[in-house]
């Protein structure tokens, strides 16, 4: 019964390969007539374009050709499609085709699956010319498996680099977004009313902790309230003062900041919590006026570390996060912030003193921990921050910083049978 189980469940992937394949093709075949259809219908005049919504803006960037407003509708009912997702079709072949010429050559190929491109093409619309340039050489090589994080992170190095102006809008925008409303005039028959803001990183950074604090206080002493209740008791507490707030005690803030080699010149930076990709340097000094900036050495991702016992020592915690970025299993994006440290060969506590080193630890999602320990997954690091994934039926993944490459050609018979 288990071998006849294990042919069928074989099988069954097998078959949903090749339809996958199938699909992908024919999404391929899709995307170059929606190129096709764009370029007989090119026009010269902008008050004849195809715009986004009621706006003068141009479906693709600046180096792609305009086409006609009326050529979107036909081509979206033949496809069984609304207005808006014709545009975006058609928005996102001009862009690829004229703009990302290099990720083109993949989709074409068969290499890279449309909604892949299409993804990071949605990214670059409002980049200038020679910004989604950067972005296309940057890119191209590993399209196929790089994550929206990663993406974004190229996106906003363009914009530093490339549109320096823009940048400066972006990081406005998000300290003029700044806000804070209470809603008294829907209240819930709980008697609850809504709150929404938008709060500077750090300030939104020391609010989360102090929620934190509260929320753990409350259970502590007896509180049987779900957590986000208790988060919101906790918030309604720092405003009575019960927590000791304090808005003169000096902040002392965790904040994930990367600097580029050029940062200098370019005057922005990267954070790494949740929050803003793209900030300014003047913005990551603010954060440290009145209080305790804690300056880390840098640490070299190279240079094999080693903790004594079960448990990792800080550095090392902090040198395999910054490594490995996410979870390091197969196409999962979580932030390696809140994962697990996984011993790669299983911790043995009468083994050998170096089992908790750079070279065995992994950044894993506790649901894909508990797969690896449980559900019949195994990996190996094949060079630092590289990871080889097989599964239960033998399908084989290469995890890297950029993403996952599945090393299982398609379509294919169920490996073993």
């Amino acid at each position: 019964m288990t071998s006849t189980t294990s042919l069928a469940s074989s099988q069954v992937l097998a078959a949903a390969r090749r339809f996958r394949a199938e699909a992908d093709a024919a999404e391929v075949g899709l995307f170059a007539q929606a190129l096709v259809w764009a370029r007989l219908h090119v026009v010269t005049d902008p008050e004849e374009a195809a715009t986004w919504a009621d706006s003068p803006v141009l479906l693709a960037g600046d180096g792609a050709p305009m086409v006609s407003e009326f050529c979107v509708s036909e081509f979206a009912a033949v496809l069984g499609m609304s207005r808006e997702s014709g545009r975006f079709l058609l928005a996102h072949a001009l862009e690829i085709a004229y703009r990302l010429p290099k990720i083109w050559v993949r989709v074409q190929s068969g290499e890279l699956q449309v909604w892949r491109a299409r993804r990071i093409a949605e990214k670059t619309l409002h980049l200038s010319l020679e910004a989604a340039g950067f972005v296309d050489d940057q890119i191209a090589g590993f399209a196929h498996r790089i994550g929206p994080a990663a993406t974004e992170r190229l996106v906003d190095e363009a914009v530093a680099r490339f549109m320096p102006q823009e940048a400066a809008k972006i990081a406005a925008a998000a300290a003029d977004g700044r806000f804070v409303t209470i809603d008294h005039t829907q209240q819930s028959f709980a008697g609850t009313s809504l709150i929404r803001g938008e709060l500077d990183l750090a300030d939104a950074t020391d609010l989360d902790q102090a929620l934190i604090r509260g929320a753990e206080t409350l259970k502590a002493v007896g509180s049987t309230d779900s957590l986000d209740a208790r988060r919101a008791t906790a918030l309604g507490a720092l405003a009575r003062g019960q927590d000791g707030l304090n808005l003169e005690t000096a902040r002392s803030v965790t904040l994930f900041v990367h600097l580029a080699p050029d940062a200098h010149h370019t005057g922005f930076a990267t954070v790494e919590n949740k929050g803003p990709n793209l900030v300014t340097l003047e913005q990551v000094k603010t954060w440290a006026v009145g209080g305790n900036l804690v300056i880390r050495p840098v640490i070299d991702l190279n240079k094999p570390i080693t903790s004594i016992g079960y448990q990792p020592s800080a550095t090392l915690r902090d040198q395999v996060i910054l490594r490995d970025q996410t979870c390091v299993f197969a196409y999962c994006n979580r932030s390696a912030r809140s994962a697990d440290l996984d011993h790669i060969e299983p911790y043995d506590p009468d083994g050998p003193p170096d089992q908790t080193t750079t070279a065995n630890l992994g950044s894993l999602c506790r649901p894909h921990h508990r797969l690896k320990t449980f559900g019949g997954w195994s990996y190996t690091m094949i060079e630092p921050g590289t990871y080889l994934w097989i599964s239960p039926h033998g399908y084989q993944y290469l995890r890297d910083q950029t993403g996952t490459t599945d090393l299982t050609p398609r379509p294919v018979d169920p490996p073993g049978s």
